[in-house]
């Protein structure tokens, strides 16, 4: 599997979002390049279990759906005289 890279600001904002978080509940301060490695961590530790659990959500959501279109087909059919 290739490594989740995320866009700059995206990341950037991750560590914010974390840095803030931290501040607030934990009252420890962790900016700049702590920060982003602080992101990068959570990244690479949370992020394929994350992106998985989102794969398998689609998966059955689209067999769900696949489902339901087969039936919908089932139902078009038109009776078959002997």
């Amino acid at each position: 599997m290739s490594k989740i890279e995320l866009p700059k600001e995206t990341r950037d904002a991750l560590a914010k979002a974390l840095s803030r978080y931290l501040k607030d509940e934990l009252d420890v301060e962790v900016t700049g390049f702590d920060a982003h490695f602080l992101a990068d961590f959570a990244i690479e530790t949370l992020g394929p279990q994350i992106y998985n659990q989102a794969l398998a959500d689609a998966q059955a959501l689209l067999s769900r759906k696949l489902d339901e279109m087969g039936e919908a087909l089932f139902q078009l059919e038109k009776p078959v005289k002997p």
